[in-house]
Order: C-alpha cells, then sequence, then structure tokens
C-alpha cells in the first residue's frame, strides 16, 4: 500500500494576503511541510507578486571597514577578534562613486554602503550623506548599513536621497543573547522604527546556521513578519566561518543543512509575500543547484560581485553564467521621476518629490496601502 504524507494544517495563502499576525505555531507548521508542497506554496506566492525570472542585483561595498566595539559572535570586524581584518577610516566620496560607476556598468541596480560601526557619529552623517547623494545621481537605488541610528540620523540620511536602511535582527529574541551581548534586541526594533518613520525603506533578516533550532529560525521568520511593515528587502544569510570569531571557533557548530536552508527562504516567501528575500552572506559556498532551489523558493535578490563586507561573494561572471542556465535576467531601474507609473521598474514606488522624507512615510512600506508592488 503506497504511504499517503500527511500534510501539517497550515492556513491558505491568498496572493495578496499580508498578515502581522503570524504565530509561531502556523510559522513552524510552514517549515514543517513536505519539501515539494513548501517550495510548490512558496513558488506559487512569489509568481503572484513578481515575475519569477527577475532577480534583483545589488552591490555592497564597504566605506568603513572593522574596528567595531560590538561582539557579534560571527563577524570578523569585532575589534575584539583577531580575524586578520584591519579598521580603515571612512572613504572618500569619490572613491565610493567610483565604485558605484563600476557597479552599475557591471550590472547592478542598488548599491548598499556598509560602515562597521556601532552606530555613526553624528560628525560622519554629512559624509555620509554626500555618498548617499552622488550614488543616487548615478541613478542607482541607495541602500545603507551603518550600526544603530537615531530618529535625526534617520531623517538626515532620508533627505540625502537614502532609499533603504539595512539593519538585520539576526535571529530570534529568544536566541540573541546567545550571539550578541553588547546591544539589546530592542535596540535593533527601534533603529528599524526609526527608519520606517521617516519614510524610509527597510531591509532587515538574518543569520542562519548559528546554532539556532528550527523553532527558533521559525521565531526570526515570525518576528519580521509581524513587523508593523513587512521589511522590503529580507536577506537571509547562511552563516560564514572566519578564523577567530567565537562561532568558528566552536568545534561543536554543525553546518546547516542545505534543504534547511531553503526551506528558511520558502517560508519567509510565504510570510512576506511583496518583500525581496535576498540570498546574502554564505553564497559563495553555495552550489549553483542549492542557489536554484533557492530562486525556486521564492529568492528574487542578490549580492553582485566580489565582496560582501569581508567575507567572499561569487564573481560577477559566475552569476551571470548561472542566470544564464536558469534563463533568469537582472531586474531593471528605470527612472520613476520621468516615468510614473511605469511597470518596469525595481520598486515602481521610488519616486521624486517635493514632501519632506517624514510626508513621504505613506508611499513606503510593503503592505496593503501598496497595491503597485505587486508586479
Amino acid at each position: 500500500m503506497p504511504v499517503v504524507s500527511q500534510t501539517p494544517a497550515v492556513p491558505p495563502i491568498a496572493p495578496a494576503a499580508l498578515r502581522h499576525d503570524w504565530t509561531r505555531a502556523e510559522v513552524r507548521a510552514l517549515f514543517d511541510l513536505p519539501f515539494p508542497e513548501l517550495l510548490h506554496r512558496a513558488a506559487s506566492v512569489h509568481r503572484d507578486n513578481f515575475d519569477p525570472a527577475e532577480v534583483q542585483v545589488s552591490t555592497l561595498l564597504s566605506v568603513k571597514t572593522g574596528g567595531c566595539p560590538e561582539d557579534c559572535s560571527y563577524c570578523p570586524q569585532a575589534q575584539r577578534y583577531h580575524t586578520g581584518v584591519d579598521a580603515t577610516k571612512l572613504m572618500e566620496t569619490e572613491a565610493v562613486l567610483e565604485k558605484a560607476r563600476q557597479a552599475k556598468a557591471a550590472g547592478a541596480s542598488r548599491f548598499c554602503m556598509g560602515a562597521a560601526w556601532r552606530s555613526p557619529a553624528d560628525r560622519d552623517i554629512p559624509k555620509v550623506a554626500a555618498m548617499i547623494a552622488g550614488v543616487k545621481a548615478l541613478g542607482l537605488e541607495t541602500c545603507a548599513t551603518l550600526g544603530m541610528l537615531s530618529g535625526e540620523q534617520a531623517k538626515s540620511l532620508c533627505e540625502a536621497g537614502l532609499d533603504y536602511y539595512n539593519h538585520n535582527l539576526d535571529t530570534a529574541p529568544e536566541f540573541y543573547n546567545e550571539i550578541i551581548h553588547t546591544r539589546e534586541f530592542q535596540d535593533r526594533l527601534d533603529t528599524l522604527e526609526h527608519v520606517r518613520d521617516v519614510g524610509m525603506k527597510t531591509c532587515s533578516g538574518g543569520i542562519v546556521g548559528m546554532g539556532e533550532t528550527r523553532e527558533q529560525r521559525a521565531g526570526l521568520l515570525q518576528t519580521l513578519a509581524n513587523l508593523p511593515a513587512h521589511p522590503d528587502s529580507v536577506p537571509i544569510n547562511r552563516l560564514v566561518k572566519v578564523e577567530g570569531t567565537p562561532l568558528a571557533d566552536d568545534a561543536d557548530l554543525v553546518e546547516l543543512d542545505p534543504f534547511e536552508f531553503v526551506r528558511t527562504i520558502a517560508v519567509a516567501r510565504l510570510l512576506m509575500p511583496r518583500s525581496m528575500v535576498r540570498l546574502s552572506a554564505g553564497r559563495e559556498q553555495m552550489s549553483d543547484e542549492l542557489q536554484a532551489l533557492c530562486f525556486l523558493g521564492g529568492a528574487n535578490s542578490i549580492f553582485y560581485g566580489e565582496k560582501l563586507l569581508t567575507t567572499g561573494n561569487p564573481d560577477t561572471e559566475r552569476d551571470l553564467a548561472l542566470f544564464a542556465r536558469l534563463g533568469l535576467r537582472p531586474m531593471q531601474v528605470v527612472d520613476t521621476a520621468h516615468t510614473q507609473g511605469g511597470g518596469d521598474t525595481v520598486h515602481a514606488d521610488i519616486i521624486e518629490s517635493n514632501h519632506s522624507c517624514g510626508e513621504r512615510r505613506a508611499t513606503t512600506g510593503t503592505d496593503a496601502d501598496r497595491p503597485d508592488r505587486a508586479a
């Protein structure tokens, strides 16, 4: 007699359904679905909201490397660990813009700038603002990750033209203190609130493979999905063990099963159907087949280029070859200031506005007040 699998009871997800009230049990039930069923559901939701053959391509540049006073157990930029990463000063604006021009020529549509700060000093904000304005002028979407922000700092970056701010939750609330002790989980939520309040888009995800359980992976995604607005981009990082960091030195830490990583991607797609789900750190160690499964499961964004802050990333030629084999193409950014309401933009609601950043809040987020996000 053939074996009939019993699919866990989870609520059906309508194409336009956006929820912020997921229970842990519901998220866990999604993780527990048979692998083919989970991928089918995630691929269907992905298709309802995006062109499944398009992948948003970003380039990430470290504009200030190393010397961070925090103790994140995975991070080679923490000054307390001996990882071979030397602290540098903040780059000059023109040097950053040259990197941005190179990224655009290579096909990137978004340029992200990262600085290894616990939080930026107020004196550094005008320097970063100049970089943001210059990158924006090149026709690229702008993103930054600079650590914790005050409300005033967020407003200044928004006024400079910053589209996205990245601030990851890293892991589930109940596992957080196993990984980081120099800031609280609530500090991360507060920064995301400051970013939302001034009208910028949020980019927030986490790292998997740090020794957390499936229950805790469910907790990370539940927390992200239950934020007041779903993050516009959700980076899912696979731990890269860098010698000298506590997690790399933990002999008992077992590498995350590749299928569990794909499950995490797929559940993120189901919980946050209109967000970009990004394959982030760890791609250099992924096979083409594993990446293909992630795209099938709803991933539609990658970082492009040789470096991802201080860890390796597949080079552009390998990415282009993989795209060609899978029939994928990079998403394009169109100058929406001249084509408002146009159809082929990565984010059709990034428009020039005479309003202040605070007044632009109604046009940001990924929720039901933004029907234009459904491609």
